[in-house]
């Protein structure tokens, strides 16, 4: 018997796994996957540490975290700085000085201002009620057009009315000329790729891949006196409450005989016509001197059951089914849920980190 079957080799899983073994406890790992790591995996192909599942920057203004991380990895000084291309015009991210100049050839902060707020000024409004109200107040209407609205309805499949405001709150606007995309404290990539990461935290425990935890549930479940579980928590109760509603994605991965393809490590492609939202070039997460390079083009596409799940849609229908799931956990003795899926929550690395050592505080009854 061990202490816990931990469903899930992702981030969660590996950080619970490693504390509980700290604590002396004995831990089973089980992962559907060929492999550890969940979305965080990168797969080396010519010395290039490709991300298999989307674009991971590691970011964080928590000291705590940022130092509990580098037990396993030592980080680069990469800093996101995306740009934006729209029709062939080019962009950059975050909405600072730099795009506004692009746009509108101002160069103070203050021209900027006057011309958002002569944008939205005949549009009143106070309480942003959706999306496109929310990006409208803060950037307005140019921008609004151009680099919001067509990449967030690929990314979402619906219109930007139908989405709920505090998505776009996520995305930084400044008026100085500043592209860094985080406004965190620390930042940057693993040297040598997210594997280190699973590889130190899942140290000395059993692993077991090419598991899947639904196909033999019964046998499973009896071999730990406690689950910590980190897939979707609407089909860990059988969906009898009905599916929770995601978003998932498609990675077309292509070698390419050139040194350099894009110049940058991420490019956004915000017209509705082109049908995937971005292209990735991983070597630049490392600034990579290879021969070749490896890209990844993303397309978002309409989750069905038995796909990936990749962004929970966290709008008021979705939340109040998954309160009534939540509800189901909270009635299970002998079961930890955890992770974006299980909490049915938009996590980056760093908030993936924070709830899973959060739940070891509770678990074992002391800090870390």
């Amino acid at each position: 018997m061990f202490d816990y079957l931990i469903v899930g080799a992702g981030l969660f899983g590996a950080v619970f796994a490693h504390e509980a073994k700290k604590n002396g406890k004995s831990c089973l790992v089980i992962d559907k996957r060929n492999h550890s790591g969940g979305n965080i995996y990168c797969r080396q192909t010519d010395n290039i540490n490709v991300h298999e599942y989307g674009a991971h920057i590691f970011h964080t203004s928590d000291k705590t975290i940022w130092e509990y991380i580098q037990q396993f990895v030592q980080f680069n000084h990469y800093i996101n700085s995306p740009i934006a291309n729209y029709k062939g015009e080019l962009y950059n991210l975050p909405f600072n000085m730099n795009t506004f100049y692009q746009l509108w050839k101002v160069q103070t902060p203050k021209e900027a201002q006057q011309i958002i707020a002569s944008q939205i000024a005949d549009l009143n409004i106070q309480e942003p009620q959706n999306l496109e109200d929310q990006a409208l107040k803060l950037v307005g209407k140019d921008i609004y057009e151009k680099l919001i609205k067509g990449y967030t309805e690929k990314q979402w499949g619906v219109s930007c009315t139908q989405l709920p405001p505090f998505i776009i709150r996520r995305l930084p606007v400044r008026f100085t000329f500043d592209n860094n995309y985080f406004n965190d404290t620390y930042q940057g990539v693993p040297v040598g790729g997210y594997n280190k990461i699973i590889e130190g935290l899942l140290d000395g425990i059993e692993t077991r891949l090419n598991i899947d935890f639904f196909t033999d549930r019964n046998q499973l479940t009896k071999l730990a006196h406690k689950i910590v579980y980190t897939g979707c928590i609407d089909e860990y109760f059988e969906y009898q409450l009905g599916e929770l509603e995601y978003r998932s994605l498609k990675f077309e991965h292509e070698q390419l005989d050139m040194q350099n393809f894009q110049g940058n490590a991420v490019f956004n492609y915000t017209d509705r016509e082109i049908p995937y939202t971005r292209i990735i070039e991983h070597k630049h997460f490392e600034f990579g001197t290879q021969k070749t390079t490896i890209i990844t083009k993303e397309y978002p596409v309409q989750w069905q059951r038995g796909m990936e799940c990749y962004y929970p849609i966290n709008n008021e229908k979705n939340t109040q089914l998954y309160n009534r799931y939540k509800d189901l956990a909270n009635a299970e003795n002998n079961v930890i849920f955890g992770g974006r899926l299980g909490e049915y929550k938009y996590y980056d690395m760093h908030q993936v980190i924070g709830a899973a050592l959060k739940s070891v505080q509770k678990e074992f009854n002391h800090e870390i």
